[in-house]
C-alpha cells in the first residue's frame, strides 16, 4: 500500500512541476484520467518527460521537441516502464494534463481529475510493472478520494478525436478487474 499526505505519495520520486494551479473552490476529485506518453515519440527512458513537465525540454535535442516548444503541461503522476512512480503535482491541485476535455457532460476535466501518465504509446503493450504500479496507485487514490469510485477513463475518452492515448495496447480489462477487486475488499 502506498501512503499519501497533502496530495503527495510518499513512495514516489517527487519532481514538482510549475505547471499547475488551484482547483476551483469546492471541487471534488472524482475522476482518474490515464494517459500514455513517450518522448521522443516511440522512445522510452531518459529525462525527457521530466524535462517537458518542468519546462526545460531543449528543442535542439530532437526535431519533435521543436514542435512542442513552449508547451506548458504536467500530470500528477508518471509510471515509467520499469514501474517507477514519479509525482509532479499534488493531487489536491490542478495539473495541466487533459487540455480541452469533458466527461459525461462536465467540461474541464483538469478541474476534478487526477492525471496518470504511463510511459508508452498507443500500439506498444504496457509492462507488468506498470499495471502493478497503476493498480496500487488507483487503490491508494480511491481511498484518499472516495468520490473517484470506478471513474477511470483514458485521455481518448475525455478528448475524443483529439487524443488517442493510452490507446489499443492498454488493457482496460486489467484495470477494471483491479477496481472491482478493490470494491470487493471493502
Amino acid at each position: 500500500m502506498l501512503s499519501i499526505a497533502r496530495g503527495w505519495i510518499a513512495e514516489a520520486r517527487h519532481v514538482p512541476s510549475p505547471n499547475f494551479n488551484q482547483r476551483p473552490v469546492g471541487t471534488v476529485v472524482d475522476l482518474i484520467v490515464v494517459h500514455g506518453i513517450s518522448l521522443p515519440p516511440g522512445e522510452f527512458g531518459g529525462c525527457w518527460i521530466d524535462d517537458l513537465f518542468m519546462n526545460r525540454l531543449d528543442p535542439t535535442m530532437h526535431p519533435y521537441f521543436a514542435e512542442i516548444e513552449g508547451l506548458r503541461v504536467s500530470s500528477h503522476f508518471l509510471i515509467r516502464r520499469d514501474g517507477e512512480l514519479v509525482q509532479y503535482v499534488s493531487c489536491d491541485e490542478r495539473a495541466w494534463h487533459a487540455g480541452r476535455s469533458s466527461w459525461r457532460g462536465r467540461t474541464e476535466c483538469n478541474d476534478y481529475a487526477i492525471g496518470i501518465e504511463l510511459e508508452g504509446e498507443d500500439h506498444v503493450p504496457y509492462t507488468e510493472s506498470q499495471y502493478t504500479g497503476l493498480a496500487q496507485l488507483i487503490t491508494t487514490l480511491g481511498e484518499a478520494y472516495p468520490a473517484i469510485g470506478d471513474r477511470i477513463v483514458g485521455h481518448e475518452h475525455v478528448a475524443p478525436g483529439r487524443k488517442t492515448d493510452p490507446g489499443p495496447a492498454f488493457d482496460w480489462t486489467r484495470v477494471t478487474a483491479s477496481v472491482l477487486a478493490k470494491g470487493d475488499a471493502q
